[in-house]
């Protein structure tokens, strides 16, 4: 699952850097790879609330475990082949929570996590879309007497920490998710004893896992969030990536599993909506 989780949600870290032209793919997602194992490592807060708030590990099994992996592996091969942006997180959260109802009723299900997570449904693409337009604002008023050619050679190079950015927090929240299912499916038999907890080879298997999926590129969901939500340029891409990136950073540090692809989403919708409302064009 971390694997798929890596090349179809690859596009979550690289759509603007590559819509823009700063990065060219190759180079995209080898360093979206690399910043996604970086980032997945940095942390074990979401894998918690993953491997102990969403279902009681005492009433399932690892069979329950694998039943909802398989049904998130199946949702993001179908939606990647049809180059549909969805959420993976979603798609592996709740598959986990139905495979949890039917394997010991909705009594197994931690209603507190799932509340956690609902948060995250709604705020993370409307965060994402106001906190992009309003930096947006911020650095075309800061820019307001640059020349253009001027502005697109700055942003080109912004862009390039702020795609960093966003690779480290995507990893950093989607990594850990599935940190927190190998945790639930190893306490549930009794490996990690009588405390749950995330194990180092766990935390390194995971995130290589995820880094090399998104090296291998998920190029037909790349083109719709890159070139299907609204047309970029470098400081748009900026805009995008460092609010979506902040979103999902201050989501991990909380320990709430988040949407990477509906926060990046948001974001991109908000420079585009700003743009078009603004009518400043001419950067």
């Amino acid at each position: 699952f971390e694997f798929v989780n890596g090349f179809h949600d690859a596009a979550n870290a690289i759509a603007t850097v590559v819509a823009t032209r700063v990065l060219k793919p190759g180079p995209a997602v080898l360093m979206a790879g690399g910043l996604n194992f970086i980032g997945a490592v940095s942390g074990t807060a979401v894998a918690t609330t993953i491997g102990k708030g969403l279902i009681d590990a005492q009433v399932v099994t690892e069979w329950t475990v694998a039943a909802g992996l398989l049904a998130a592996i199946i949702w993001d091969l179908a939606t990647w082949y049809y180059g549909i942006p969805t959420s993976s997180s979603h798609a592996l959260v709740f598959g986990v929570i139905g495979a949890g109802v039917a394997t010991a009723g909705f009594g197994a299900v931690i209603p507190a996590g799932v509340f956690k997570i609902g948060l995250g449904v709604v705020y993370s693409p409307v965060l994402g879309f106001l906190l992009a337009g309003l930096v947006l604002v911020i650095v075309y008023r800061m820019m307001a007497k640059q020349t253009p050619a001027r502005v697109s050679a700055l942003f080109g190079r912004l862009q390039l920490l702020s795609s960093v950015y966003m690779a480290f927090s995507h990893g950093s929240n989607d990594g850990q998710k599935t940190m927190g299912i190998i945790s639930l499916a190893l306490f549930t038999y009794g490996a990690l004893g009588t405390h749950f907890y995330v194990p180092v080879w766990v935390m390194i298997a995971s995130a290589a896992a995820m880094g090399v999926g998104t090296a291998t590129g998920g190029w037909r969901i790349i083109r719709t969030m890159g070139f299907g939500l609204a047309e970029l340029k470098p400081i748009d891409g900026f805009a995008a990536e460092t609010a979506a990136g902040t979103v999902i950073e201050v989501a991990t540090r909380l320990g709430m599993p988040i949407s990477t692809t509906h926060a990046i989403n948001g974001a991109i919708l908000g420079v585009g909506a700003d743009r078009k409302s603004t009518r400043l064009n001419s950067s």
